[in-house]
């Protein structure tokens, strides 16, 4: 189909154009560099070789995928002012982010249950989590990420754009291609909102048991030491999905007419940008292990 698409971005703010270009050109340089040299840390390091560093090096990796969808387009909106995608570059981009964005789910529930058998049952945590657990995990936690995708992604690309072809933000979201097609959506929005439910029920609610039996399990810790070691481990986890599912509940779960497509704009880069910069901060920032061999990586360095 030969069909361009016209991205506006944020081209209504021409008088902060160059800082746009400068603060996402940063936001995606630093996201590069800190996942990178996190999962370097993670793979060389004998200190962080325990299942929860083994999906932190899978979020690490999903950060960098993640934001490599839409960062490079972004900035070559700002720089051209407008930017156009053809139908099969932007039904290539939004088939990535809904399979990235499923990954997401996955990984985080599984990170949940590691951060749970860690501080519920910490005898039976290497046992569980073995290495062959760790890998088949991650496999069918990327194939299913990119399996979720596929039935979006056919009904999507089957709409007709007759109207108009201009989207109003800065990669081609799914909720505005809807309200862009000429043709009738409802199979894509069923199976949106079936997977939706799927997600509900195998992700988000194992997540949030997950942390009741954590935070009961913590309570019943009579030191005041040994309650704060305990859910130091799940601060970081516990911060990725609060920061993940509030995102996702402001842009997919509440009505349209409660944001300006400005402000859904504003929390997409959250989504896209920021949050994958911050992931790996973070989760080095508030973990001694991180620290610890950070510091035996930078004196070994300095001996040659």
């Amino acid at each position: 189909m030969h069909f361009n698409f016209i991205i506006v971005g944020f081209s209504n703010f021409p008088s902060l154009q160059m800082y746009f270009i400068l603060f996402f050109f940063l936001s995606y340089m630093t996201t590069l560099m800190a996942n990178l040299f996190l999962i370097t840390l993670i793979t060389f390091s004998t200190l962080l070789v325990t299942p929860m560093y083994f999906f932190l090096c899978n979020l690490a990796f999903l950060d960098i995928t993640y934001t490599s969808v839409t960062s490079p387009r972004l900035i070559c909106v700002f720089i051209m002012a407008f930017s156009t995608m053809s139908h099969l570059e932007c039904t290539i981009q939004y088939t990535f982010f809904v399979a990235f964005t499923s990954v997401e789910y996955f990984l985080l529930t599984v990170m949940s249950y590691d951060r749970y058998m860690a501080v519920c049952r910490p005898l039976h945590y290497h046992m569980v989590l073995n290495k062959r657990f760790c890998r088949l995990a991650s496999f069918i936690i990327w194939l299913s990420g990119f399996i979720f995708s596929i039935p979006i992604s056919v009904t999507t690309s089957q709409n007709v754009y007759c109207s108009s072809n201009v989207i109003n933000h800065f990669f081609c979201d799914i909720a505005v291609l809807l309200e862009l097609s000429s043709t009738n959506t409802a199979s894509t929005q069923n199976i949106i909102l079936f997977e939706g439910a799927l997600f509900l029920t195998t992700c988000f609610l194992p997540t949030v048991v997950s942390y009741v039996f954590i935070i009961n399990t913590v309570s019943k810790i009579k030191s005041l030491s040994g309650k704060h070691k305990a859910f130091s481990t799940c601060a970081s986890h516990l911060i990725t999905v609060i920061l993940f599912y509030s995102v996702i509940f402001t842009l997919y779960m509440m009505p349209r007419a409660s944001l300006t497509q400005n402000q859904r704009k504003l929390i997409s880069v959250l989504f896209s940008i920021v949050i994958p910069m911050l992931n790996p901060l973070v989760y080095s920032l508030r973990n001694k292990d991180v620290m610890r061999a950070f510091r035996m990586v930078k004196r070994h360095s300095t001996l040659f």
